[in-house]
């Protein structure tokens, strides 16, 4: 988890928080972008591969499919944090 907090911390990183935009609206981390995990596809060619990217949703599922998705994309530097809340201190 420490890792995860760092990774956070750090200006260069982006969070993508997977879950449906409802599951978004009713709470998340300021800094996270809500990309569903069924609209990554699309949006994956968007991201830039150079940047951390650190993946989350409500239980830790869908964002480890997203990771595998990335990588799977050549997206190097890939995190799974698993729920959402653990990106921030809520």
């Amino acid at each position: 988890m420490r890792r995860v907090q760092s990774l956070i911390a750090a200006p260069s990183t982006f969070i993508i928080d997977v879950r449906t935009r409802a599951e978004f609206a009713s709470g998340a981390n300021e800094k996270s972008l809500n990309i569903p995990l069924d609209e990554l596809p699309v949006k994956i060619a968007q991201l830039d591969r150079r940047r951390p990217i650190v993946v989350c949703c409500a239980s830790g599922g869908r964002s480890a499919l997203a990771a595998a998705m990335l990588r799977n994309n050549g997206f190097a530097q890939v995190t799974n944090a698993g729920a959402w809340t653990n990106t921030c201190a809520c």
